[in-house]
């Protein structure tokens, strides 16, 4: 039943000239293709960045913060009592201040974090991105680590001295004047990202001597077992601090970072409405080659259908021309889309090196990460085919409405 359809389709598919393909088929199958490979690539990459701003970006950066107008007394009990809540993976104390690092002549602004040494491996991603020592070092009496960018910045290295002054105002008989204290550098780290340059870590014990606490801290840092809902974890754990002697608020990621996700998030479907118009667009090369096809065609259809073709099998011919365009568009988009978002880094590179500048460096994420999610891939393929079987369809109908007389009349 399917065999002549298919030859005669086949036929048409090719050009007359003997080329594999005729000109509008072509056409619309390069449409196709770059439709469905674009499609790939960008939400590919726009995935990656999503997956990195998770991965990395909020790997680092606290999932959650129980603070106070005032700093927390009896913070490890406090921590005790968080833990019991099973939506909160870790918690530890965490000072947090905004302060200068200088080296040299050179000196830059950053966020000065004070962790808790022993729990950091639990609470971010940082010690498995530490490119020379260790967070361990941090045990070193006034020791600092560094973001790889901004040791390349300040030109500091492992056992150089550099110098902190922060906004904390020290009092003496001679006067007010800002905090000042010079460490040791035992570790860089690199992410890869925005956080190279203005992140520096300090152990938890050095922050309270900086801010001036005895046995305090200023927040209590959560990891939460669900990322997205860390706003809502960290305020219902504070119910699980028994005999609060202060008053409790929370915060989370979404308060710093959160507009940088809807960012992403927004852009990838702005993005993908917008690709898929050239999909619609292939969709309406592949619509006007099947009536053009029909049209050159009619003589031949005049004729089958004098010797007794249905009107079923006429449409089949040329719903499987459309199909085989559609197919063959799709299949080729997909190998191009996956072979250029595989190799997206290595054509940034030689674009790099023909211009002899660096692109990316002044981006929040500094090359272009990528994660193909398979399942993303079919749906784009199924709607893809979805709108060229339509494209498809509506001509091919045409046929049974052809009148073989007045066809061959004319000829």
């Amino acid at each position: 039943m399917f065999s002549l359809p298919l030859k005669l389709a086949f036929k048409y598919f090719r050009s007359s000239k003997g080329g594999a393909f005729s000109f509008t088929s072509l056409l619309a199958v390069i449409g196709l293709s770059i439709g469905v490979s674009s499609l790939i690539i960008v939400m590919s990459v726009m995935n990656g960045f999503e997956k990195e701003l998770q991965d990395r970006i909020l790997g680092v950066v606290p999932h959650a913060l129980i603070h106070s107008n005032k700093p927390i007394t009896n913070y490890p009990q406090i921590i005790n009592e968080l833990k019991e809540d099973e939506n909160i993976i870790q918690a530890a104390p965490y000072i947090s201040l905004q302060g200068l690092i200088s080296y040299g002549s050179t000196a830059r602004g950053v966020s000065i974090t004070g962790i808790d040494i022993a729990s950091e491996g639990e609470m971010s991603i940082l010690p498995d991105y530490m490119v020379y020592g260790s967070i361990d070092s941090l045990e070193e009496k006034n020791s600092i680590i560094l973001g790889s960018w901004l040791s390349a910045h300040l030109g500091a290295f492992i056992g150089d001295t550099v110098t902190i002054t922060t906004s904390d105002i020290r009092s003496s008989l001679l006067g007010s004047y800002p905090r000042s204290v010079s460490l040791k550098v035992v570790g860089i780290f690199e992410l890869r990202a925005e956080i190279d340059q203005s992140l520096v870590l300090i152990s938890h014990s050095l922050a309270q001597k900086i801010k001036g606490f005895e046995d305090e801290t200023s927040s209590i840092r959560l990891r939460t077992s669900n990322l997205f809902e860390a706003d809502v974890i960290a305020r219902q754990s504070i119910s699980y601090i028994k005999a609060p002697i202060q008053e409790f608020s929370s915060s989370s990621w979404k308060q710093t970072h959160g507009t940088l996700f809807e960012a992403i998030q927004f852009e990838k479907l702005l993005i993908s409405l917008m690709l898929f118009l050239i999909v619609g667009v292939a969709s309406i090369l592949v619509l006007s080659t099947i009536v053009m096809t029909v049209k050159a065609k009619e003589r031949e259809i005049g004729i089958l259908k004098t010797l007794g073709a249905s009107n079923s099998l006429l449409v089949m011919i040329f719903f499987f021309q459309g199909l085989l365009v559609s197919l063959i568009g799709i299949i080729i988009g997909v190998i191009l889309g996956l072979l250029a978002t595989l190799n997206i880094n290595n054509f940034i590179t030689f674009l790099e090196g023909l211009l002899q500048r660096n692109l990316l460096d002044a981006y929040f994420i500094n090359y272009f990460p990528y994660h193909i999610d398979p399942s993303q891939i079919i749906s784009i393929c199924l709607i893809s085919f979805t709108f060229s079987v339509i494209s498809s369809l509506l001509p091919a109908l045409r046929v049974s409405r052809l009148n073989p007389v007045e066809i061959l009349r004319h000829e």
